[in-house]
C-alpha cells in the first residue's frame, strides 16, 4: 500500500515537472504549418487522405499518424480562416502564460486525444469511413485553457458584445452538447469539439494542480 503510494506520488511528480519557461512564437507557427498543409493538400488530393482521420485507414491499415496530423488538415478557406482566428486570439495569450514549450505540449496532446477520443467514438459506431479533419479540438482546448488562466477576462462577440470568458465556455460546450445530442450542424465534429474541451479540463489539475471548475466558477 505504501509503496503504491509512494510509485504514484513520483509518477504525479514526473507529469508535473514543468518544461522550462521560454518564450516564442509558437502560436505562429503552429498557423504557418497549418496554412502549408493546406496548400499541399489543395494540390496534392492524396495527401488529404493520408493527412485526415479515416478511422478505417488507422485500423484496418495502420496509419497510426492521423490521429495527430488530422488536426493539422482543412476542408476549405473558411474552415481553415476560422480555426486559425481563434488559434491566434486566444493561443497567443494561453502561451504567453504558460510559456512556448508547455503550450505546444499543451496544442498538441489535447488535439491528439480528441481526435484518438472521435477515432474510438467512430469505430463503435461503424462510420468507419468518415474523414475527420481540422484543429476545432485543440482550438477547443485553448478556449478553455484560456478562460481557467483569464476567468475574469471579457470576451468581445462579434467586437461589441463583453461576454466573460466562463460564460463563453459554457455556451459553447452547450451548443455542442445540443448539437451532438440532437445532430444539428452538419459535417461538424461536435464530439471532437466536446473532447478537445474534456481532455483541456483533465489537463490543468493532472499537469498544474489546478482544479479548472473552481477557476471558472470563482475567478481566482
Amino acid at each position: 500500500m505504501l509503496f503504491s503510494y509512494i510509485t504514484g506520488m513520483t509518477l504525479l511528480q514526473r507529469v508535473r515537472k514543468p518544461f522550462r519557461f521560454t518564450q516564442g512564437n509558437a502560436t505562429l507557427v503552429l498557423i504557418g504549418i497549418n496554412v502549408l498543409v493546406f496548400a499541399l493538400t489543395s494540390v496534392l488530393r492524396d495527401a488529404y487522405v493520408y493527412l485526415a482521420l479515416i478511422p478505417g485507414a488507422v485500423l484496418q491499415l495502420g496509419w497510426v499518424w492521423q490521429p495527430i496530423t488530422y488536426m493539422f488538415v482543412h476542408a476549405s478557406v473558411r474552415h481553415l480562416l476560422f480555426n486559425m482566428l481563434g488559434l491566434f486570439f486566444f493561443g497567443t495569450a494561453v502561451e504567453r502564460s504558460l510559456g512556448s514549450r508547455e503550450f505546444v505540449f499543451f496544442y498538441l496532446l489535447t488535439g491528439t486525444l480528441a481526435g484518438l477520443f472521435s477515432l474510438a467514438a467512430f469505430a463503435i459506431s461503424g462510420d468507419i469511413g468518415i474523414r475527420l479533419v481540422g484543429a476545432s479540438g485543440a482550438v477547443f482546448a485553448v478556449l478553455l485553457a484560456f478562460a481557467v488562466i483569464n476567468p475574469r477576462s471579457r470576451i468581445f462577440i462579434w467586437g461589441v458584445l463583453p461576454v466573460p470568458a466562463p460564460l463563453l465556455v459554457v455556451g459553447y460546450t452547450v451548443i455542442e452538447l445540443w448539437s451532438q445530442l440532437f445532430g444539428y450542424g452538419g459535417n461538424i465534429a461536435h464530439l471532437t469539439h466536446l473532447a478537445g474541451f474534456g481532455f483541456a479540463a483533465l489537463y490543468f489539475p493532472v499537469r498544474h494542480g489546478v482544479n479548472p471548475i473552481r477557476r471558472l466558477v470563482s475567478g481566482r
